[in-house]
């Protein structure tokens, strides 16, 4: 399942001390690049002002009426400048908006620069960033200053933004799933709840007994078997117990009727030891299948590294994992191994996993009670990785990239499992440890970190750090 690109609303601005002559090829050829590169667009009716753009206070004010009209169709504006602009129309426009905006203007060409060819729009974007900082409006710029759409820059402009209103939609407003309590070892993956919510997420609380209970309660049905299925395309149950087996389908359809019935986005889940003693299961598999479908499920009640996985599939629109940082690799200081015990998603792997017992915690409850782990290798693709903690009120992530190399391990390495090769990660893992950050780290192939960044500071007010600078 792929993010689809986001829906624009464009506004074009105008001043009549300049040509007003460019305002309706400008929209003929803003919508037609828009709608090449894959947006929806909404723009106002040419009748509504003069040319359908704005330029005026009233013009403003009809522009933001047009806005409220059509509030939850578009994620992000695009405020367009075929000429100078007027900053004044602007303001009363957009001030009230709440996604982001980004700020484009169109090139003057040398050899037409008369008072009838002039745009001057350079001059006007400054303007309009002026006067939105001192109303405290958000936006976006990306360079070349000015550009036109028939320029590769443009389209890698687009692209950003693209993901930057990804990002913020994804995250605004967002529900996770807290199943179970927190393991008492691990104080490590402690979340503010209260903070999360005054940054727009909710999280809601299941108990894991009655996900336990609506496992053993549940009859084989047309979801159990369509689960089945899922579940042998992407991993090879061989060697698991029927009964297990069972169970792990079972849980399968219970999490995805939970995922329903509360609309969560995301979800942690308590994943040792009662699974184990009561089912004879681990949910690894689950988690693997849940991550491709971009509903992230991290492990052992992670909400913070639930929520990063979100926000890493929003911004790279590919699939996430939660790690652990596990091993060094021998000597090499930019080099380490990530694993965890087989949540990673398929389009991740090298090859079509294995499920096994859980090995680590066999240790505890004995040989046969944890089948659900998928072992396999993780690809050697360029990924980005980051995590988050809440911390006085404040939403704190750190973020970086990396690259999975083909590094040997040993055979008998447990899990699924990549050698991560980070630039400076001698200084990352210092930085982690000191700011208090997790010992789970969330990857996806790709880098987006610096639109991530944006969209996570800019817009939705948390703070983000990248040690790797």
């Amino acid at each position: 399942m792929k993010h689809a690109k986001c829906t624009f609303a464009i506004f074009f601005g105008n001043r009549s001390l300049f040509p007003a002559s460019f305002m309706e090829s400008t929209r003929r050829e803003m919508l037609s690049t828009l709608h090449q590169l894959g947006h929806s667009v909404l723009s106002l009716p040419t009748d509504a002002t003069r040319y359908g753009a704005i330029e005026t206070v009233d013009e403003g004010i009809i522009y933001a009426n047009f806005l409220k009209q059509h509030d939850g169709e578009f994620d992000g504006i695009i405020l367009c400048l075929p000429n100078f602009g007027d900053e004044t129309g602007a303001i009363a426009a957009l001030k009230h908006v709440q996604v982001p905006i980004f700020i484009h203007a169109y090139p003057d060409n040398l050899d037409e620069m008369g008072p009838a060819q002039r745009r001057d729009a350079f001059c006007g974007k400054i303007s309009i960033m002026d006067l939105f900082k001192q109303y405290g409006i958000r936006f976006t710029v990306q360079k070349p200053h000015v550009v036109n759409p028939g320029n590769k820059d443009f389209t890698a402009n687009i692209n950003y933004f693209d993901t930057v209103c990804r990002v913020v939609k994804s995250i605004r407003g967002m529900t996770v799933g807290a199943i179970g309590a927190r393991t008492t070892p691990f104080k490590t993956v402690r979340i503010d709840e209260i903070a999360l919510q005054r940054h727009d997420i909710t999280v809601e609380t299941l108990d894991l007994a009655d996900i336990i209970f609506r496992v053993n309660s549940l009859n084989h049905t047309k979801k159990t078997q369509e689960k089945k299925h899922q579940m042998q395309a992407i991993a090879s149950f061989a060697d698991v117990p029927q009964p297990s087996f069972d169970n792990i389908v079972k849980l399968g359809v219970v999490l995805d009727d939970i995922i329903d019935e509360y609309k969560l986005d995301t979800l942690a889940i308590r994943c040792w030891l009662e699974l184990q003693k009561e089912l004879h299961i681990s949910p690894c598999v689950l988690a693997c299948l849940s991550n491709e479908r971009m509903v992230p499920i991290a492990c052992e009640l992670d909400v913070g590294s639930a929520i990063t996985m979100h926000a890493l599939s929003a911004a790279t629109t590919n699939a996430s994992a939660c790690l652990d940082w596990n091993n060094n690799y021998g000597e090499d200081q930019d080099k380490c191994i990530l694993f965890h015990c087989g949540s990673v998603p398929p389009s991740l792997m090298t090859a079509k996993g294995k499920i096994s017992d859980h090995l680590i915690l066999a240790n505890e409850v004995g040989p046969g009670c944890g089948f659900g782990c998928n072992i396999g290798r993780i690809r050697p693709v360029p990924f980005m990785f980051g995590n988050l903690l809440t911390d006085s009120g404040q939403m704190k992530f750190y973020l970086g990239t990396g690259v999975f190399t083909e590094d040997p391990v040993p055979m008998n390495y447990f899990g699924c499992f990549g050698v991560a090769q980070i630039n400076r990660l001698q200084d990352v893992l210092m930085h982690i440890g000191e700011l208090g950050h997790r010992h789970h780290v969330c990857i996806a192939e790709g880098d987006a970190v610096t639109p991530l960044t944006e969209a996570l500071t800019k817009y939705l007010g948390c703070q983000v750090s990248v040690p790797q600078l």
